[in-house]
């Protein structure tokens, strides 16, 4: 049984953490001359039209299913990840292509429970949040240690956006707390609503001559989504460059990655490393590399409600 947990969390260790709570963060909306301008760029496959499909046949064991597994592709990383332990495939499947009317296509992130049974002796549930991030997962996932480290997260940019524009619908889960299910015994009360949200990060990474990376944070966007809504177009999130410590919004949400939160990258080597954040780059830094994220749920691994969902497309920034 002990094997059938570690595929499970495994398999899920692809959703992303997330930091601690955050207060909801105002959204302006892109107008009409902004638009025209030119000073808005997609980023790539950020429209959510171009998908990809990979069939994986799961063992037999657990029942032999054959499972689609849907992928943005290009820049973009999804929770939609396999597993390979002691032998045995396993799949996650916690994000969809969708329908935006009168867009074309959009990316639905969902989070719900993974069953895993055996021959009707084993019935394992450990709950996944939906994620699409950029970076890429290292597939197959094949152990249980630090699932962050299977996470090659971001991608090399040196532009100094103004903002994160984008559209989305929200569907929160009723429950005015969480849960936090891992497979271990029965699920466990978490304090506080489940919220979808949006990370954004601009680092200036380095390496050291050991293949060590470290970053100094640029820029920085956390964004909690609180209520339900309807499709909501061209919604502008500002990017606060800098030592952002003393501003009103700051929070821990907002702070430095450490711990838990540590995220990973290949170095030049072609070798995962922690990204070790180390302080606050000046306001007038260059990045080097953007991190972003959605997600369906936060607060961690294995933590969240059934049926929260985001919607998300026509992803852009703002100059």
């Amino acid at each position: 049984m002990r094997a059938f947990h570690f595929l499970m969390t495994c398999c899920l260790a692809a959703s992303v953490y997330q930091p601690a709570e955050a207060l909801p963060y105002r959204a302006e909306f892109m107008d009409q001359a902004e638009a025209a301008s030119g000073t808005v760029k997609y980023l790539s496959r950020g429209n959510f039209d171009s998908w990809s499909t990979r069939t994986i046949k799961e063992s037999g064991i657990i029942g032999g299913n054959t499972v689609t597994l849907q992928d943005i592709g290009g820049i973009w990383g999804t929770s939609n990840v396999w597993a390979k332990v002691k032998g045995v495939v396993k799949t996650n499947v916690s994000v969809y292509k969708d329908t935006h009317p009168g867009h074309g296509n959009c990316a639905k992130l969902y989070t719900h429970l993974v069953e895993c049974k055996v021959l009707g002796l084993i019935n394992i549930k450990v709950l996944a949040a939906g994620s699409v991030y950029i970076g890429k997962t290292i597939e197959p996932i094949r152990d249980t240690k630090n699932p962050m480290s299977k996470l090659n997260a971001g991608m090399e940019f040196t532009g100094r956006p103004k903002a994160l524009i984008f559209d989305y619908k929200v569907k929160l889960a009723s429950s005015p707390n969480r849960i936090r299910q891992n497979g271990i015994g029965g699920p466990s009360t978490v304090t506080g609503k489940d919220m979808a949200d949006c990370v954004l990060y601009l680092q200036k990474r380095w390496e050291d001559a050991n293949g060590n990376i470290y970053a100094k944070r640029v820029g920085t966007l956390v964004h909690r989504f609180t209520s339900n809504s309807d499709w909501k177009n061209n919604a502008k999130f500002t990017i606060r460059y800098g030592d952002i410590r003393n501003q009103k919004f700051y929070n821990a949400a907002w702070a430095l990655t450490s711990g838990a939160n540590t995220k990973f990258a290949k170095n030049s080597k072609g070798v995962m490393k922690p990204i070790k954040e180390i302080g606050w780059a000046a306001a007038n830094e260059t990045p080097t590399h953007l991190v972003l994220q959605f997600d369906s749920s936060h607060g961690g691994a294995y933590v969240g409600s059934i049926g929260n969902t985001l919607w998300v497309d026509n992803v852009r920034l703002a100059y």
